[in-house]
């Protein structure tokens, strides 16, 4: 048994073991970070071999347009259950030719969006054709004109998106890795709805949310990697940065503590001091409608104007109301104003032309930066408004700030930073010391690996704000009351008790505060055993009515940002000598009392009995012990009070996001699968085309080659050919149409006459070297036959030989000892010199007698078995060769590479088998010592033991190693075998 307070340590090998199938069970681990942005979505992965690396899309880019988009088949396409499902940039080109069934920017749309409408108005107006309505879910319906299987959600589109980033993550770890786990971002602005949105996405397409960021907390996660910052336990300060991130739909400011603090890890007995980075939000604020997309709504509002007041559009009768509801010409316009403002980032003036925008009517536009910021001055002056809401929130001044991060695609525009230098009032402030369009999901992707188990990485601390404020709503008599339990710049992971006037079964709401006039229910919980409870704690306990007190527990969960009720108690003090009073009370009534009492009662009449056959000390003992108690028991005593607790059954009931029945839940996994599964189709299909169309081009060289004809007859080589022929004309005319039955028959066809002839020219050029291999082993076989036999011979030798000598030695003993026993007849004196002299003259004979012959190395079942495999795969490899030279090179041979190689196999395990034997060991030589007549008896014994040990040891064939000459022995103790 292992000493206390020592753990027994685990062998090697169960360590090795143990190691192993830690490994095992990781290597597959990957993680990925995704960052949803309005335009774009990216994603970085994490996995053994690759930390941080941004995710590639099919086409090799490292960001892919948030679009997603239907195409329709073409007319006399083959037709499948669900249209071709693209991807951003793919999905972007199909704008301009289908724009109801292309679908960008819906990040937007994410979530109820209570009771503004103004995103849904905005998404209309800019992308007509799609006509997106709110559904009686609470979320919205997109309806495609290419799909009959009704109209699909917001979270349902963007799921389709979140997979087609999880198969490219897993095409970048490799064969083996699934992508399962993911830290996304979400804006700092997301209320409880649009989170539970983007949860509710990324679960149907397959991933496991870790956790939602914040773009500001990435940002500053990814700041903070590569940077150490000041340890406010050694009275340093701590750093102010602001991160300012305008992207295509919204801005937001936040501001960011970085400090380092110092603390102890490791065990009690040795403590080591660790300095861990801290990133802590302090406060936020945002504009959800500034963005690079109201900017490109100004150029397009320009273009409409000056197109609808050009010569061909006013010749033409263009309505400024028919144009803007038309799909194509807006989503042209769109595109273009998107370049158009990106140029004008870097030059005074653009310009570009439309063939045919509208009613065939061309049209040429320019616009100049100056024209364009006075077109924005409005959107100018809503710059510095979210740097001013984090501040105030934060409680700190401007001049506090080490830097502003700029990050966002449209942080490059000029007026942009033209503003925020002079909100700063020190242009060195502005900083470009992050990736502006990657560092987000640099930090998701960290974050992720820091929450996998899988992972070790740099130890920093971070804590998210709520962003909105919390409170619970419940009903007291006919009266609603509220009561807050977080403010928005509650930090994640705070936990608050909550006293809680409610002694019967009641419920609350928690509530998300998103305005003064907007608070949107999170959760109901109701407690259900608050009643039985408070009645247990008087029953059992003696507790007062009114001194029971109900307990609420609030967290800020760290990984949504989102508040929720933990747990719940019911508790009071009691006064547990009062509760004992009044149970035995009642007790002693009947005649039954404590059985503390009864057991005191007992070990009295005990003492009393032992104490008369004690000394007269033992009982003077006694009699002072009992004035002691009774002196004690006039001592009044001290209540004790004792709180009892408890926990109450709670029930908590989803009120916000998108709440679908068990039945449509299934129902959209199942059009998701098959979504999935057409998908997957049509890919096959494409494949099989793609490889009936390549293999005609090849067959047809084929035809053409040299060795091919060979192998081949004529007939063979004409329906090849005629075939081939058929094949190309259908390809041309039926192809396209075709099913993908239909395309694997015609290729299953070619292959059929094809691959036996392809096979014949495989077999006829990989022949002479398989026959070569197996004639070496047959050669090589031939040899160790000899050795075997030699080695069995010279063994049969070596023992008759022995056997001979044995036998001379026998007889020369005899003579010996009778010559010795002879002389010492002569006297007394010379008794134990004859004695020893006898012992030893036979000892050494002795020796020479029993020595054994080296046991042998092979057997005759050695030799047996060698032989025969010998003889059999030679006579086997000679008719082989003789029926191949009677065929012709069209002829299917008659022995085959894969038999060839085989059997050389067999020769060469045996043959190896043989040549790796160990060499029996020869028992070690005895010496020849002369003992005195005592020590005979007492060594004879190990002796023989120790004779027959080393008789049984073998020992592998000898290596050829230098050895360091020692005259030193160095015993091994028991403890390290």
């Amino acid at each position: 048994m292992a000493p206390p307070g020592r753990r027994r340590g685990m062998s090697l090998f169960t360590f090795l073991v143990l190691s192993v199938l830690f490994l095992v069970q990781h290597a597959s681990a990957a993680v990925i970070g995704i960052d949803i942005g309005t335009e774009n979505i990216k994603a970085a992965l994490v996995k053994p071999g690759i930390p941080l690396e941004i995710v590639l899309t099919k086409d090799s880019r490292r960001k892919e347009a948030a679009t997603l988009a239907f195409k329709p088949s073409p007319d006399g396409s083959p037709q499948h259950d669900f249209p071709e499902r693209l991807y951003g940039a793919d999905a972007s080109a199909l704008a301009g030719r289908f724009p109801s069934d292309v679908f960008p920017n819906l990040k937007p749309l994410l979530g109820s969006l209570g009771d503004s409408q103004l995103p849904l108005g905005v998404y209309n107006k800019r992308y007509p054709a799609i006509g997106i309505t709110p559904d009686t879910a609470g979320s919205l319906a997109v309806k495609s004109s290419s799909v009959s299987e009704g109209t699909f959600s917001v979270e349902e589109l963007l799921s389709m998106q979140l997979k087609n980033i999880k198969e490219n993550a897993e095409t970048m770890a490799g064969k083996g890795h699934l992508v399962e786990d993911a830290v996304i971002t979400v804006p700092a602005f997301y209320t409880s709805d649009e989170r539970l949105a983007v949860v509710q996405a990324a679960e149907l397409a397959g991933l496991n949310v870790m956790g939602l960021i914040s773009d500001g907390m990435a940002v500053g996660l990814h700041y903070a990697t590569s940077r150490t910052f000041p340890n406010i336990d050694s009275g340093e300060k701590p750093e102010y940065h602001m991160i300012y991130d305008m992207g295509a739909g919204s801005t937001t400011a936040t501001i960011l503590r970085f400090q380092a603090r110092t603390i102890k890890t490791g065990g009690k007995r040795s403590k080591t001091n660790t300095t861990v980075q801290e990133v802590s939000v302090l406060g936020t604020d945002w504009d959800r409608q500034l963005g690079g997309d109201v900017l490109n709504d100004l150029i397009v509002e320009d273009m409409i104007s000056q197109f609808v007041e050009s010569k061909g559009a006013k010749a033409a009768g263009v309505r400024e109301e028919a144009l803007r509801k038309h799909g194509r010409t807006m989503s042209k316009l769109w595109k273009d104003a998107q370049k158009v403002r990106t140029v004008l980032s870097a030059n005074t003036a653009t310009q570009t032309s439309f063939e045919g925008l509208y009613e065939d009517v061309d049209f040429k536009y320019k616009l100049s930066r100056s024209d364009f910021e006075a077109k924005a001055a409005e959107f100018a002056g809503r710059v510095g408004t979210p740097i001013s809401g984090a501040l105030a929130a934060a409680k700190l001044d401007v001049s506090e700030l080490d830097s502003v991060v700029l990050h966002g695609g449209a942080i490059r525009t000029p007026f942009v930073q033209k503003h925020l230098e002079g909100l700063t009032n020190d242009p060195a402030k502005l900083r470009s010391n992050v990736n502006s369009d990657e560092a987000a999901v640099f930090g998701a992707a960290f974050r992720a690996a820091g929450l996998s188990p899988s992972f070790r990485v740099k130890e920093i601390n971070s804590a998210d704000s709520a962003n909105y404020a919390a409170s619970l709503t419940w009903t007291s008599g006919s009266k609603e009351r509220k009561q807050t339990i977080f403010t928005p710049t509650s930090v994640t992971g705070t936990t608050k008790q909550i006293p809680f006037n409610k002694l019967e079964n009641f419920e609350v709401s928690i509530d998300q505060v998103v305005s003064e006039s907007d608070s949107r229910p999170l959760y109901l919980v109701k407690a259900t055993n608050v009643t039985a409870s408070v009645n247990e704690l008087i029953k059992s306990y003696g507790c007062e009515k009114d001194g029971i007190k109900t307990q609420l527990s609030a967290r800020l969960n760290p990984f949504t940002t989102l508040p929720e009720i933990v747990s719940g108690s019911v508790s009071c003090e009691s006064d547990q000598e009062k509760k004992k009073t009044m149970v035995d009370g009642v007790k002693g009534l009947f005649g039954f009392g404590d059985k503390k009492d009864k057991e005191d009662e007992e070990l009295e009449v005990t003492d009393e009995a032992s104490s008369t056959s004690t000394s007269v000390s033992s009982s003077t003992a006694s009699s002072s012990s009992s004035s002691e108690k009774s002196k004690a028991s006039k001592t009044p005593k001290v209540p004790v009070i004792k709180t009892h607790t408890i926990p109450l059954s709670l029930e908590t009931t989803l009120l916000a996001g998108k709440r679908l029945e068990a039945s449509a839940l299934t129902a959209l996994k199942d059009r998701l699968a098959a979504f999935d599964g057409s998908d997957a189709a049509r890919r096959l299909r494409e494949d099989l085309y793609n490889r009936l169309e390549g293999s005609t081009y090849r067959i047809r060289d084929l035809l053409e080659d040299a060795s091919f004809v060979g192998a081949s007859t004529t007939d063979q080589r004409t329906a090849i050919s005629s075939l081939l022929s058929s094949t190309s004309e259908w390809l041309s005319s039926d192809g396209p149409t075709a099913v993908t039955e239909a395309i694997r028959e015609k290729l299953n066809g070619l292959q059929d006459l094809v691959s036996p002839i392809r096979k014949r020219v495989e077999e006829s050029t990989a022949r002479p070297a398989a026959i070569k291999s197996l004639e070496n082993a047959i050669t090589s076989a031939d040899s160790v036959v000899k050795i075997v036999k030699d080695s069995i011979e010279k063994a049969a030798e070596s023992a008759a030989s022995l056997a001979a000598a044995a036998t001379e030695t026998v007889s020369s003993v005899v003579e010996e000892v009778t010559e010795a026993a002879s002389s010492a007849v002569g006297g007394d004196s010379d008794e134990l010199d004859a004695e020893e002299a006898a012992s030893s003259s036979s000892t050494s004979s002795a020796a020479k007698a029993s020595e054994t012959p080296d046991p042998p190395l092979y057997t005759a079942a050695d030799l047996e078995i060698i032989t025969e495999l010998y003889d059999e795969v030679k006579q086997w490899l000679a008719d082989k060769l003789a029926l191949q030279n009677k065929l012709a090179a069209s002829d299917e041979p008659a022995v085959l590479t894969k038999d060839l190689t085989k059997k050389a196999e067999q020769l060469q395990d045996i043959t190896l088998s043989l040549l790796s034997r160990k060499v029996p060991r020869k028992p070690k030589a005895s010496s020849s010592k002369k003992t005195s007549k005592k020590s005979k008896t007492k060594t004879s014994s190990a002796s023989s033991s120790s004779t027959a040990a080393e008789a049984e040891e073998t020992f592998e064939a000898p290596k050829v190693v230098k050895i360091e000459e020692s005259t030193e022995e160095i015993p091994l103790k028991h403890e390290e075998l």
